[in-house]
């Protein structure tokens, strides 16, 4: 069993009749992922890895409610810091295109941005424990990221807004040249 609880088991089905696709779903408490017979073990580590970045984001592309994100809150505070972050409100946002949340530690409220809204759980997991982290420690020091090194997540998140980021700073792919017009066929 992992150190994160909120991490659901993951069982691999091999099937002789599945050529070329995978697919993956959620059953109870365990993620089953369906992959052909003749895939390799580096493959299906690696598919297993896609497969659960897709359910993720999937599940979290079912936007959350400011209700469903302050117990969501709560629950992380009582998981990682033992319920001492006590947020009074936490909500989205829309107007925060330059930060990922924010927080108010001496009115106790944490706001994300909606650009949030849609990215796999654990990096919203990660956000709200930044914040919360904020309720308890108010800068970025030592003791602050101390607090977060409790998730397991946190490197990984980070590295997913840092990508997010660095596609925003991509110039706009050229558009693709029209294609030629192809004559119509002609019966005779």
């Amino acid at each position: 069993m992992s150190a994160d609880p909120t991490q659901r088991a993951v069982e691999v089905r091999r099937s002789a009749r599945r050529r070329r696709t995978v697919s993956a779903y959620r059953e109870g408490e365990r993620t089953v992922v369906l992959i052909p017979a003749r895939m390799s073990e580096a493959e299906e580590k690696r598919w297993v890895g896609v497969m659960l970045d897709k359910l993720a984001a999937q599940e979290s592309k079912r936007t959350l409610g400011d209700t469903e994100l302050t117990e969501r809150a709560e629950r992380l505070s009582e998981q990682y810091f033992g319920s001492r972050a006590r947020p009074r409100s936490v909500r989205w946002v829309t107007n925060q295109n330059t930060r990922w949340g924010s927080c108010t530690p001496a009115e106790g409220s944490i706001r994300l941005s909606h650009r949030l809204q849609g990215m796999p759980e654990y990096v919203v997991d990660y956000v709200l424990l930044h914040e919360l982290a904020h309720l308890l420690v108010p800068g970025h020091g030592a003791r602050f990221w101390q607090l977060l090194e409790a998730y397991p997540k946190t490197e990984r998140a980070r590295g997913y807004l840092e990508g997010v980021v660095a596609a925003e700073r991509l110039p706009a792919a050229p558009a693709a040249p029209a294609a030629p017009a192809v004559p119509a066929a002609r019966e005779e």
